[in-house]
């Protein structure tokens, strides 16, 4: 294990990188404290305060876990932490899905929150996606988190497998990453379109966390989803044609195909098949280039 010398004085000090990750992780639990307004959870106001934020105390309780416990955490401290309680602290304090796995991260642990969703995904479903090759295919939820999917529809735009999982996400990449925004051709309609789908689908989670999160960071990220949110246009999803300029084969032209396999989550099976024959030639290009590792 290698460490790192740091000074003080004149003395060298060795730290190793567990407890450089320790300090990290100190750092970052004060400064997501410091940022909530006690009224944001539901702590009554006790007048003025020495420290901006909620105190130690406050998101110990919060969280179901003990003062001393959480102070020896947030102080860089060696001590054993389990899921259960990483995740009580985030959702204390209203961390992201990105600054969650930030926290699982630093404290040494795997948010598992996706991939156990992921894990989910059944074998018969997975041989299914890699069965409908040079098909593209995927398996989404209702917040548009990709589950599971084929090779060619992981080179549709950019390569997803390159993509961290807890990013894999159809709003997130659409919003977010230029790739994505160069290969969807008709940007403009998928982005009011799908922002519209997730309003009808948000009705149903509204208090949910997770969701709540993923609309808060995409307002954050993007002001076009920003906007797009704040017309509270909704339509449902349909099947339709859609373009996608690809890196490796050029334009595709795909007809979409929903199959929901849980429809109050909004889980489903999105397939695309090709719209002309040109498409079709290409789909075959596509899957036999993926095969020789390009």
């Amino acid at each position: 294990m290698t460490s790192t010398l740091s000074t003080v004085g004149t003395t060298a000090v060795r730290r190793s990188p567990d407890e450089i990750r320790r300090e990290e992780l100190s750092a970052f639990l004060r400064s997501r404290r410091e940022r909530i307004a006690p009224e944001q959870v539901g702590v009554p106001h006790s007048g003025r305060r020495r420290t901006p934020g909620l105190r130690r105390e406050e998101v110990a309780q919060l969280a179901g876990v003990g003062v001393t416990w959480y102070t020896w955490l947030e102080q860089g401290r060696d001590i054993r932490v389990s899921e259960q309680v990483l995740e009580a602290i985030a959702r204390t304090l209203l961390l992201d899905r990105d600054e969650r796995a930030h926290l699982f991260t630093l404290a040494g642990a795997s948010d598992q929150s996706l991939a156990h969703e992921c894990a989910a995904v059944s074998p018969q479903l997975h041989a299914l996606l890699a069965q409908l090759s040079p098909f593209p295919a995927c398996v989404v939820n209702g917040k548009y988190d990709i589950l599971a999917y084929n090779r060619t529809y992981g080179r549709l735009a950019g390569n997803l497998d390159e993509v961290p999982i807890e990013q894999r996400n159809c709003m997130w990449l659409l919003f977010t990453d230029p790739v994505w925004r160069k290969a969807f051709v008709d940007w403009d309609d998928a982005t009011s379109r799908m922002t519209a789908n997730l309003r009808v689908l948000y009705a149903d989670h509204i208090t949910e966390p997770s969701w709540k999160a993923l609309v808060g960071r995409l307002r954050a990220a993007s002001p076009e989803f920003a906007e797009l949110w704040a017309r509270h246009d909704v339509r449902g999803i349909e099947n339709k044609r859609k373009r996608y300029r690809t890196e490796l084969v050029g334009m595709l032209h795909l007809d979409a195909t929903n199959a929901w396999l849980a429809p109050k989550s909004g889980t489903r099976l999105l397939a695309y098949t090709p719209g002309d024959a040109e498409t079709q030639r290409r789909l075959e290009t596509m899957a036999r280039l993926i095969e020789e590792g390009h």
